[in-house]
């Protein structure tokens, strides 16, 4: 129990730390802070995010390339996460339905799980209907998963029950990606944002013709 505890202590703090990173960059663009040179620079997130192949709620083979054109919502979590992820994505569904129709349309909420062992297509099916219709479900292999997640610098580790193994939980980073109709990620999200707050910066980013 006290290994445990540690791992999970070692683990909210990187977590805070790396949240204090990304809200500086979210804090960072134009009109949001000045300095006696001048505004600080739109911050960049071009190290972030790349290609994938994974496996929809479907079963069948995506990758990266498939989203190109349209915006997405990604969010790395898992279907046995008791409150954080039902959270976030319902975050999301609700951010969603406060943008304007128009630009509504142009963006997909994504799940990448976290969890490949449990959340197979089938599992991932019934979880994202519980959530919206235009809700992607993502899997893959334990290899494509660690892929994916090292793309977009997100940390998870497998918690083992001590009594039972078979009931362990995933320490993971919560964040929500805005993907661009390039691939590129567009804005990062803490779980500190309101759905309004995403809202309106993905309005924003759409109207805008999706520029950086």
């Amino acid at each position: 129990m006290t290994t445990r505890l540690i791992r999970l202590a070692i683990a909210g703090a990187f977590a805070i730390m790396v949240a204090g990173v990304v809200t500086w960059y979210l804090n960072a663009g134009p009109g949001s802070a000045t300095g006696s040179d001048g505004p600080v620079p739109q911050p960049s997130f071009a190290n972030v995010g790349g290609p994938f192949t994974l496996t929809d709620h479907t079963g069948a083979e995506v990758t990266d390339a498939d989203y190109r054109g349209g915006y997405v919502l990604l969010y790395f979590g898992y279907t046995f996460c008791p409150d954080v992820c039902p959270t976030e994505l319902w975050k999301i569904v609700q951010a969603l339905g406060q943008m304007p129709e128009e630009v509504a349309a142009q963006v997909t909420p994504v799940l990448v799980t976290i969890d490949p062992q449990r959340d197979t297509p089938e599992a991932l099916a019934q979880y994202v209907a519980l959530f919206d219709p235009r809700m992607v479900g993502l899997t893959g292999t334990a290899e494509q998963i660690a892929a994916v997640a090292d793309e977009y610098n997100v940390y998870y580790a497998r918690v083992d029950d001590a009594e039972d193994p078979s009931r362990y939980t995933m320490d993971h980073s919560v964040y929500t990606y805005l993907v661009g109709p390039d691939g590129t990620v567009r804005n990062v999200f803490t779980n500190g944002q309101t759905a309004e707050q995403i809202a309106e910066a993905v309005t924003a980013e759409v109207e805008g013709g999706g520029s950086v």
